[in-house]
C-alpha cells in the first residue's frame, strides 16, 4: 500500500525544514533548533524534557527527550535524529529547483540530519492528529554527533524503555537499512624536535615536519581492504621557511567493521610515528582514542524485520547494506538499545553541494509513520502466534 502525504503535510514539511535549515547548527551551538523543536512538540500537547547534557558536551544545549503513550500492551518505538551539523562555510538559504533542495550559497545545506528531523516531526503530527498512535514512542533529539557521537555518549540511556529503535541518519537512497558499521578509532601525534636558522645551521635542527612526513609516508593510507580505511585528516606545524620546524602536530584514524582489524591498524600507526621520530631524533607524543564501536545485524533482527516491512509498505524495496560511517546507533547498539539505522535520501552530505529531494522528504515521512504502525502490528501477530 502506497501512502501519499496530503497538500497541507508537503507544504508544512517543507517549510519546517527550511526553516530549521536555515537555523545555523554546527556541533555545539545547537539552542536554537532545539527551543524550535520543543516549541512544536509542545504545541501538539506533547512533553518535552532538555537533559543536563551540555555541561558535559560543550553544548549550549542538551538533548530532548520526548514521550507520546500508546496503548496498553503495545511496543515502545525510538525515533532518533540528531540536532547539529558540521562546521558551516557561509550561510544557509534553502532553494527548491524542481524539488531538489540545496543551499543558495557555497556552504552545506544541514539536511544532515534536518532531513530526518522534520520526518520525524511531520510523522508525530499525523499520528497525533489521528488519535492515539498503535505503538508508544519515544523521540530522541540528540547534540553533538558529528563530535564523535558525543550527545548520544553523555545521554542516559536508562530514560529510554522503547524495544526498539530507529535513527535516520544515513545519506544514501531511502530504503537501504544498515546491518553493520565499523569501530573507529582516532590518532594524534605531536612531534617536538629543535628549532634552527634554516640557511645557517640547519644541521644543529631537528624537523619535527619532516618526522611527521617520514611517519605518514609509512603508513598505508586510504582503502586498505574491503572493510577498513585509514586517513590523515589534518598536519600543522613549524612557524616560518627559515626555521627549521620545531613542532608538528597530525591527526589520524582508522576505521573497519572488524574491530581486531582496526586495532591492528591503530598499532601499525602508533609504530610508523615512533621509529620516524626516532630516526630525525624528535620527541613525541601519540594520544589514541576509540571513539565509538562498531556493530553487525542480522536480517531477523525484529527491528530490522519492521524497517523492512515498513518499506515495503511503501512501495519501497529494503536494500541491506554496511557502511563506512558512523551514528548515534554506535552508541546505542553497544549499550544494549536494538535500533537500526536507516537512509533517509539526503546526497553528498557534508559538502558544500549537499542535497535532498521533497519527494525523500515525503517517502521518509510515510516510511516513520509506517514503522509505528508495523511495530504494532509485529508485536500483535507475536501475541497471537504464541
Amino acid at each position: 500500500m502506497i501512502h501519499a502525504a496530503s497538500t497541507e503535510e508537503r507544504e508544512r514539511l517543507l517549510a519546517d525544514f527550511i526553516r530549521l535549515c536555515e537555523i545555523e547548527s554546527p556541533s555545539g551551538r545547537e539552542r536554537g533548533v532545539a527551543q524550535a523543536l520543543s516549541e512544536e512538540l509542545r504545541g501538539l500537547g506533547i512533553e518535552v524534557d532538555e537533559d543536563d547534557s551540555a555541561g558535559r558536551t560543550g553544548s549550549d544545549s542538551g538533548n530532548l527527550l520526548a514521550r507520546i503513550a500508546g496503548p496498553e500492551g503495545a511496543p515502545t518505538v525510538l525515533l532518533c535524529a540528531h540536532m547539529d551539523t558540521v562546521p558551516l562555510d557561509g550561510p544557509v538559504e534553502v532553494v527548491s529547483d524542481n524539488g531538489l533542495l540545496t543551499n543558495r550559497h557555497d556552504a552545506i545545506l544541514g539536511a544532515d540530519n534536518k532531513a530526518a528531523v522534520v520526518t520525524i516531526l511531520g510523522a508525530v503530527r499525523r499520528l497525533v492528529r489521528d488519535g492515539a498512535p498503535p505503538a508508544g514512542i519515544e523521540l530522541l533529539f540528540t547534540t553533538g554527533e558529528e563530535q564523535a557521537l558525543n550527545g548520544a555518549k553523555a545521554f542516559d540511556m536508562s530514560r529510554l524503555s522503547a524495544d526498539f529503535g530507529y535513527v535516520f541518519d544515513h545519506a544514501t537512497p531511502v530504503g537501504e537499512i544498515v546491518l553493520a558499521s565499523p569501530t573507529y578509532y582516532s590518532v594524534e601525534a605531536r612531534f617536538r624536535g629543535q628549532a634552527a636558522h634554516a640557511g645557517i645551521r640547519p644541521e644543529a635542527g631537528h624537523n619535527a615536519i619532516a618526522a611527521a612526513a617520514r611517519a605518514i609516508a609509512a603508513m598505508r593510507i586510504g582503502r586498505l581492504d574491503a572493510e577498513t580505511t585509514a586517513n590523515v585528516g589534518r598536519i600543522e606545524g613549524g612557524t616560518s621557511a627559515n626555521v627549521v620546524a620545531e613542532r608538528c602536530y597530525v591527526e589520524l584514524e582508522t576505521r573497519s567493521l572488524d574491530a581486531e582489524r582496526a586495532s591492528e591498524v591503530v598499532t601499525e600507526m602508533v609504530d610508523a610515528i615512533q621509529e620516524a621520530a626516532s630516526d630525525s631524533e624528535c620527541d613525541v607524543e601519540t594520544s589514541v582514542q576509540r571513539l565509538f564501536r562498531g556493530y553487525r545485524l542480522p536480517r531477523t533482527a525484529p527491528a530490522v524485520e519492521v524497517a523492512a516491512a515498513a518499506l515495503k509498505d511503501n512501495g519501497i524495496e529494503p536494500s541491506y547494506i554496511t557502511t563506512g560511517g558512523g551514528s548515534d546507533a554506535n552508541v546505542f547498539i553497544p549499550a544494549g538499545l536494538n535500533v537500526v539505522n536507516l537512509a533517509n535520501g539526503t546526497e553528498r552530505n557534508h559538502q558544500p553541494d549537499e542535497s535532498v529531494t521533497l519527494e525523500a522528504l515525503e517517502s521518509m515521512l510515510e516510511v516513520t509513520v509506517s514503522l509505528v504502525r508495523q511495530a504494532a502490528l509485529v508485536a500483535a501477530q507475536t501475541t497471537l502466534g504464541d
